[in-house]
């Protein structure tokens, strides 16, 4: 009797198997949870010479395989360990092989805008591809485009919604609040924040004189006297430019300014910079795992939202072949 297609594909995929490298391990796990399965054992060893070496403790062979990684620090140290793992379940004949990376790697170069620079994103997604992955997970691109660097499908997620839901829970205690974006590059998704929570918009217009991350913030474009600030940006590194907006935003009355932002890369002094601000409220995901000597420098003042529900239901809904956009009524 002939096999059918339907149960040719549930033997395709399998049953879902997690993967969890060493960037991420707390919000590994939340995905997990959230699934009810649990990650599957492996061994990651570094060796003194600093070569890499992963071994699964279980077959993977016909199953639907995600391996969680995100660019934390050391960030070479953890590609090198996502590519070696998709890798090996490659070479042990996984059905299909996802890439669940919350923040990607090389997010902001993404172009050539000046002569004799590479495309670095568009190398890492090669790479990504090269080493075994399927399909790919990801939130927040510092730059749509990347989507396209990649042949392979990709579910690019956003924080948007739950950074949403949880701003509508602080709005009644707000005065006369609008959403301001960190520069005019973030306008766009700016307004999709005002517009959510039905609030006026202004803008912080900034200028980047070097090809570092300094940055010159010049004035703002709206009204912001007297009212609460919901400050928006997609990720924050050193800090120099939301440090530049939040000390703006006071000088032309802003009450009350709550930072909102998805990656929280935070590099050098970043968190002292941030912590020593006039900010009522940080509000940021673990995307980034945050370690405790930074976290310090909040207090009580930062919001970490998790990413684990979200990632999840869009593994359950890849896995059974169900619409993402439909989480969002999309």
């Amino acid at each position: 009797m002939p096999i059918s297609f339907q149960r040719h594909e549930r033997m395709l995929y399998g049953d879902v198997k997690l993967y969890a490298g060493t960037a991420c391990p707390d919000l590994s796990q939340g995905i997990a949870k959230y699934l009810n399965q649990p990650l599957c054992e492996r061994d990651v060893i570094q060796f003194p010479n600093e070569n890499l070496f992963v071994k699964l403790h279980t077959s993977v062979r016909g199953q639907d395989c995600y391996v969680i990684q995100t660019a934390a620090p050391p960030i070479h140290r953890n590609l090198m360990e996502l590519l070696i793992m998709l890798q090996t379940l490659r070479l042990d004949s996984a059905a299909r092989i996802t890439a669940v990376i919350p923040y990607l790697w090389y997010g902001r170069s993404d172009k050539k805008d000046q002569p004799r620079i590479p495309i670095t994103a568009r190398l890492l997604a090669d790479m990504i591809e090269v080493a075994g992955a399927d399909r790919y997970i990801t939130l927040d691109l510092h730059a749509g485009q990347i989507q396209g660097f990649f042949s392979i499908p990709g579910d690019v997620l956003t924080a948007f919604h739950t950074h949403v839901d949880y701003l509508e829970s602080l709005l009644p205690d707000m005065v006369s609040p609008v959403v301001v974006t960190v520069d005019l590059g973030f306008a766009k998704k700016g307004r999709n924040y005002a517009a959510r929570l039905n609030l006026p918009m202004a803008f912080i217009e900034k200028r980047r004189l070097r090809n570092d991350s300094n940055a010159q913030a010049l004035t703002v474009i709206g009204d912001v006297a007297g009212r609460d600030v919901i400050l928006v940006d997609d990720e924050v590194d050193t800090g120099g430019s939301v440090a530049q907006a939040v000390n703006l935003l006071k000088e032309s009355g802003a009450r009350n300014v709550y930072v909102v932002f998805v990656h929280p890369i935070l590099s050098l002094n970043a968190a002292e910079r941030l912590g020593a601000l006039p900010v009522t409220q940080f509000v940021t995901t673990d995307t980034i795992p945050l370690p405790p000597e930074k976290a310090k420098f909040f207090g009580d003042r930062l919001k970490i939202l998790s990413m684990a529900p979200l990632i999840g239901e869009v593994i359950l809904r890849a896995h059974e072949g169900r619409s993402v956009g439909a989480m969002f009524n999309e």
